[in-house]
Formats: structure tokens, C-alpha cells, sequence
């Protein structure tokens, strides 16, 4: 095994996360987890995935661990993307299983589940999306917030983003307080200025990463990269709004360690584990001195979500028919079934 790769608030453990829990992390002293765990993917990946069946039962003894090294204000967060049944355009509810294995066995509270919506993702199955056209790309993943407690430690005024220009308009220029036809009563507080907006559980955040110091880095000492890299603003948004300086935060499915470079950048402590001696040797790379963290914080401002009508077409004579057997015949080269 590789010896610990040190930094001044953090180290990359080459260990199994669960024996590492076990044999070194004391009961309630840390403030927050945050992971990707492998998906259950149709297709293996290299850095290990459970199959969709075992997949709640293979994390039974993390979610152990993970509920007795948390202290009881500390959180758990869990990024984890959906699957599909094999062979058939219908999703596995894999995901849903384990959050309530979690709640009803290990008592968690869902705090509040996030949607990471990557307005880069490609269209996906293609099989379905591309070819068979019976689905929608799939561009979002579930981001659940589990704590022991029902008060877990947080505040959204360590996350909030600009006002849009309504809102600006509206504090500027006043507003009349009343109670709307939907019931909701209007004050007045809402024309104060609280330097930003509260932001909602859809997380535009672009995986688009195509030439970093990290890819460089590896490139150059010729290390495969970790196939699943998440953007750093994911964990950054829940290190932010979870944690204060010198917390400590502990990532169990490290691959290429994003969490570990948010942490040392925001001065929290850290600990992450990684198996393959590959993706360490590459994770390394984030922390060399006079590297600017890759945060993406010169991404654009905000993100389209068009309305979902803006091409639809009324001339149904224009429109092919809904395939009669909901898309199992797979399309010829001309579309046609």
C-alpha cells in the first residue's frame, strides 16, 4: 500500500474506506461525508460497480460505519445517479431502495434530497434518446442530504446566488405586500436586500473538464484518469453551507480526490480513501504547489432551461405517429420500424 499522501489540512488514505473506518476513525468526530459511491451501472466500470440487486445490501456496512463516525449535528451526502433495467427503456429504483434503507434501518433523516443538473451531459441511453426517440436524455443526478438528526448543522446564507433582475427591480422599486390568490401572504420583508437569493435544490452545475492541471498532470506522467470525476462546485456547495473552517470532512469513494481539493482550499480537514494506486498517483496533482483549484467559478452566471413548449409543433400532420408498441421494434436507418 501506498504511505498516506499528506497536505496541511487533509491526507489521500490508500485503504478500503470501510476497514479504514473501522480500524481509525473514532465514533462521532466527523461533520460531514460526502461521496459518489459506484453507481449500479448496466455497464462495469473499471474502478468497481454493484450490480442494481446487491447494490443496498453491499452498503449496509458503510452506512453502519458512516452513522457512528458522524457527529450528531453532521451530515451525510450522497451523489448517486439513477440506473435502467437491462434491455428495457424503464428505470431501477435502486437509488430510492437505498435512501430507505437508510432512513427505516440506520436511522438517517432525509434533511432534503438536490438534483445535479449537468447542462453539458450528452443524450443518454442513447439507445433510447437517439435511436428509438421514446425517452428524454437523462442529464440529472440525485443528490440526497441525510443527517442523524433532524437539526444537522447548515445555513443557505453561506450558499446564495445573485438576484435576477426582477428581483432587483423589485427591491429597487418596492412592491405592493398583499395576500396572493394562492394563499401565500406577501410582507414587505421581501423587498429587503439580504445579498442574494436563497438557491433551489437544482444544482446547474456543467461536468465539462477537458484540459486541467489534473488531466495534464496525468497525461504527462501517463496515469489513466478516473473516469468518473465529478466538478468541484458539487462538493463545494455542501462543504460550504455544512461545514465551518477546520471541520472535518471524509470522502470514502475518493477517485480523483475533487473533495479533498475543495476541503484544502476552505480549510477544512479531510481525509479521503482511494483503492486503485493509479488514481492517487493522479489525485496528487491537485495539490502542487501554486495549482488553482478547479472550482468553476468562471462558468456562466446562470443557465437556460427553455420552456418546454418553445418547438412544439400544432400541425399534428407534420407528426409521426406514437410507435404502437412503445418503441420495441428498434428503428431502420430511415426511422422506421
Amino acid at each position: 500500500m501506498l504511505p498516506d499522501f499528506v497536505t496541511p489540512y487533509g491526507k489521500i488514505v490508500h485503504k478500503d474506506s470501510l476497514q479504514y473506518m473501522r480500524d481509525t476513525i473514532d465514533d462521532g468526530t466527523v461533520d460531514l461525508i460526502f461521496t459518489s459511491p459506484p453507481f449500479a451501472l448496466l455497464r462495469k466500470k473499471e474502478y468497481g460497480n454493484v450490480e442494481a440487486d446487491d447494490y443496498v445490501n453491499w452498503f449496509k456496512d458503510f452506512a453502519k460505519e458512516f452513522h457512528r463516525i458522524l457527529k450528531t449535528h453532521g451530515s451525510l451526502v450522497i451523489d448517486i445517479g439513477g440506473s435502467w433495467l437491462a434491455g428495457k427503456p424503464v428505470r431501477s429504483l435502486y437509488h430510492f431502495e437505498l435512501l430507505i434503507m437508510l432512513c427505516k434501518e440506520y436511522n438517517f433523516h432525509l434533511a432534503q434530497e438536490f438534483y445535479w443538473w449537468n447542462p453539458s451531459k450528452l443524450p443518454s441511453p442513447a439507445e433510447w434518446v437517439n435511436i428509438r426517440r421514446i425517452r428524454v436524455k437523462d442529464a440529472v443526478n440525485t443528490v440526497f442530504w441525510l443527517s442523524k438528526t433532524p437539526w444537522p448543522q447548515a445555513s443557505n446564507r453561506r450558499v446564495l446566488v445573485p438576484y435576477s433582475d426582477s428581483m432587483l427591480d423589485l427591491i429597487k422599486n418596492g412592491y405592493q405586500p398583499r395576500l396572493r390568490p394562492s394563499g401565500h401572504d406577501i410582507s414587505d420583508k421581501f423587498q429587503k436586500d439580504n445579498n442574494g437569493a436563497i438557491p433551489p435544490n437544482l444544482l446547474a452545475i456543467p461536468n465539462t473538464e477537458s484540459n486541467s492541471q489534473y488531466l495534464r498532470y496525468c497525461k504527462k506522467h501517463n496515469l489513466k484518469p478516473h473516469p468518473a470525476r465529478f466538478p468541484a462546485r458539487l462538493p463545494e456547495f455542501f462543504i460550504r453551507m455544512l461545514t465551518e473552517v477546520e471541520n472535518v470532512v471524509f470522502d470514502p469513494f475518493a477517485g480523483s480526490c475533487v473533495t479533498g481539493e475543495v476541503c484544502e482550499t476552505l480549510q477544512r480537514n479531510w481525509v479521503c480513501c482511494e483503492t486503485v494506486e493509479e488514481y492517487i498517483e493522479g489525485a496528487k496533482s491537485r495539490f502542487i504547489d501554486g495549482v488553482t483549484p478547479s472550482n468553476g467559478n468562471n462558468a456562466p452566471g446562470f443557465y437556460k432551461i427553455y420552456n418546454s413548449s418553445i418547438l412544439w409543433d400544432e400541425d399534428v400532420e407534420k407528426l409521426k405517429p406514437l410507435p404502437k408498441d412503445g418503441g420495441k421494434e428498434r428503428p431502420n436507418k430511415k426511422g422506421n420500424a
